[in-house]
Order: structure tokens, then C-alpha cells, then sequence
């Protein structure tokens, strides 16, 4: 890898369309779990203009059997839904929690899926599909996490807080970020381009029908206050480019402004571009879905190494095909900063943890009900609080390097 370059990510906020379907469908497979910790859900939303649309297969006692829903369950899926845009933010005319139309579509799931994947006799659980998973780390960030990507996250988890405490009474949920971080010898050290666009109260814009100047230099400088707070000092410098709304007017937000759907932002969800995406997006998915259990156990595994010292940058690889329960390959690139040969790491990792759907499952404890935190501000790089974000322990590394040695 070239050792002089600029890189560049960006995230979303919880409001944006895309976000708030994410963040519907894992109320939906919080919900379930809460109820059946063996449920199967794989629920997709899409949002739009005073619509909320639900789709997908599910399965689970006291959910859904025999193909009919248990009692009362209906109104509570309607009830999460309305509560989670509520708690979002979202109550404006082309966007109501209250009084958008509500439409669930969830069935049954397939009865030839069941049959490959549950467990049976002495038969382990199968994966739920095949597919290919990645996890990566690096010790650019304190969450070992790629510096564009966190400063990203970060920026958007500040201004949504003063959003929601009313420091920040102008901003509302729709917005994005974009970090473009320049590296010297693989390392950041400064910021060359920093863009927010963010929705708005009326007025607070430089350009559109209502312009008020005095507001948008209240935002301006408020944002240029979030950027302050979040980057390291010395980052940002006379020559570093700031775009704020360089659009201008950005009122309608939301998915009054724009359709979201499910599984849209698949790597603001993981690395910000800094590592290969496998291409399954995980909200809506119960954790037998390797498409998200296994890319959480990769990221585990990438943290570890890191985090042992054994590497400053680790992506690993893993495989399945769907109703076969052990991984078809694991793959490790320490990207020529390792301590230790690939080879062994490929050898030792799956050895400390069982990469079978089930296996994972028990050792980061996914089937509960901890998804909904997961789907805004990113699935990684979060500080583990309990049983949520397990995946971001660093409880590995001593058996990792006595494995090595």
C-alpha cells in the first residue's frame, strides 16, 4: 500500500432514509427476540413520504406458528415501528411517527430454508445462505477502527445528542458527513476536506427562498464547533476545504426528501470503504444470518489481532454455503504489518472460537435483543456496554498470543 495518500468516508445520520428503515427493521428483530430468542427474522422496510412499508419471512413461538400470528403481536410491531421514528425525531407534515400509513407484509418463512438450516438430531444448525464476510481492524483509532470512518461516525453521533438535548434546537434528523483524511506513512495527520450536510430549521440556509445570513452563520458555526470537538488537534488548518450544506436550503429531509430501504449503506454500516464488503447488509436479520453474525465475528477476530499486537491492520475472510454449519475458508491479510505468519493465524482463530453460525452465536451471545443500537453510527467501533456490541471486546488477545508464541 502506497504510504502517502488521501482517504475518504463518509456516514449518515439516524434520520436519514436509509438509516431509519435499518433501524425499523432491527426494532422488528429486537422485538422477536425479545420474545423467542430462536426466532428467524429477516425483515426489509421502505420508507417514503407518510409511508412505512414492512416485508420479509419470519418465524417464532408466540410470534408467528402454524402460519398465523400470535395474539396482539400485530399491534405491537405497528406500535415499535411508530415509536422508533418517533424517537428519531421525525414529526413533520410529509413525515409523521403518529400519522404516516403503516403497511406489514411479513409471512412465514420458507419451509425449505427451515429444513437447511435448523438443527436437527446430530445435525449442527446450518448457515442461513452462503456468502462471503469480512472483518477489519486497524490502530489508527483508539476503536481500532479506520480514522475516516470514526471521525465520520463521530460527527454526526455529536450533532444528533445536541438534537435531542436541545442545544442544537435549529438541526433536524436528516444529515451526512464526509471526512477526507491525508496519510503520511500510512498514518492520519491532518483533515484536507470536511462536508456536512445537515437538515435545517427554516431560515438557518445561505441560499433558497428564505435565506436568513444571521442563522446559517449560527449552523456555519456550530458545525465548525462539532469538527473542533471531534477531530485531533492540529487536524483541521487554513487549508483544509469545509463545505457546510453547500447546497444551500436542505428542509425537506427524510424520507419526505428521499425513499430509504434496508440495507443501503452497507459500508457506513461496517469500514467506510477501508476494507472489502462482502455485500450483505445486516439490519433486519436474526443472528443466524451469517450475512451479520459471521461479518461480527470477523470483525472480533481482526479487533484481537490488533489489539494483540500481532498486526497493525488485519482483514479476515470467511465463507459459508447455506444449511453446511463450519466455515468453507478462513482467510487473514495483515496487510505486511504482521508479527506472526498468516498461515497460523488462518490455523489458531478458528481453534479460540467455533465459527459455525451456532458457535458464534453462543460466544458473542447474539440471540438477544441488543440490534437496534447497532444500526446508526455504524456496527463497529462502538464501546461494548454489557451484552451489546460483544463483538468489540478485546477478550482474546492473551489466548491469541499464547497460541502464537
Amino acid at each position: 500500500m502506497r504510504k502517502s495518500f488521501l482517504f475518504t468516508s463518509e456516514s449518515v445520520s439516524e434520520g436519514h432514509p436509509d438509516k431509519v428503515a435499518d433501524q425499523i427493521s432491527d426494532t422488528i428483530v429486537d422485538l422477536f427476540l425479545a420474545k423467542d430468542p430462536q426466532a428467524r427474522i429477516a425483515c426489509e422496510t421502505l420508507t417514503t413520504t407518510q409511508l412505512v412499508v414492512l416485508a420479509g419471512e419470519i418465524r417464532g413461538k408466540g410470534i408467528y406458528e402454524n402460519d398465523q400470528w400470535a395474539d396482539g403481536v400485530l399491534e405491537e410491531i405497528e406500535a415499535a415501528v411508530r415509536n422508533t421514528v418517533k424517537e428519531i425525531g421525525y414529526a413533520q407534515s410529509g413525515f409523521h411517527w403518529e400519522t404516516f400509513r403503516f403497511e406489514n407484509n411479513l409471512h412465514g418463512q420458507s419451509a425449505h430454508i427451515a429444513m437447511g438450516v435448523d438443527e436437527s438430531g446430530n445435525k449442527d444448525e446450518g448457515a442461513g445462505d452462503q456468502g462471503i464476510m469480512f472483518g477489519y481492524a486497524t490502530d489508527e483509532t483508539p476503536g481500532l477502527m479506520p480514522a475516516t470512518l470514526y471521525y465520520s461516525h463521530k460527527i454526526l453521533a455529536k450533532m444528533a445528542e445536541d438534537r435531542h438535548s436541545g442545544a442544537a434546537p435549529f438541526l433536524e434528523p436528516d444529515a451526512k458527513s464526509q471526512v477526507t483524511l491525508s496519510y503520511e506513512n500510512e498514518v492520519p495527520v491532518g483533515a484536507t476536506a470536511l462536508v456536512v450536510s445537515t437538515q435545517h430549521a427554516p431560515g438557518y440556509c445561505e441560499k433558497g427562498d428564505n435565506a436568513d445570513p444571521a442563522k446559517y452563520a449560527v449552523l456555519r458555526d456550530y458545525v465548525m464547533g462539532v469538527f473542533k470537538d471531534v477531530l485531533p488537534d492540529g487536524f483541521i488548518t487554513d487549508e483544509t476545504a469545509i463545505y457546510i450544506n453547500p447546497t444551500g436550503q436542505f428542509e425537506i429531509g427524510g424520507p419526505d426528501g428521499d425513499a430509504g430501504v434496508t440495507g443501503r449503506k452497507i459500508i457506513v454500516d461496517t469500514y467506510g470503504g477501508a476494507a472489502p464488503h462482502g455485500g450483505g447488509a445486516f439490519s433486519g436479520k436474526d443472528p443466524t444470518k451469517v450475512d451479520r453474525s459471521a461479518a461480527y465475528v470477523a470483525r472480533y477476530l481482526a479487533k484481537n489481532v490488533v489489539a494483540a499486537g500481532l498486526a497493525r491492520r488485519c482483514t479476515i475472510q470467511l465463507s459459508y454455503a447455506i444449511g453446511i454449519a463450519e466455515p468453507l475458508s478462513v482467510y487473514v491479510d495483515t496487510h505486511g504489518t504482521g508479527t506472526v505468519e498468516e498461515a497460523k493465524l488462518e490455523a489458531v482463530l478458528p481453534k479460540l472460537v467455533r465459527l459455525t453460525p451456532k458457535g458464534i452465536r453462543e460466544h458473542l451471545k447474539l440471540n438477544a435483543p441488543i440490534y437496534k443500537k447497532t444500526a446508526a453510527y455504524g456496527h463497529f467501533g462502538r464501546e461494548p456496554e454489557g451484552d451489546t456490541f460483544t463483538w468489540e471486546k478485546t477478550d482474546l488477545v492473551d489466548a491469541l498470543k499464547a497460541a502464537v508464541a
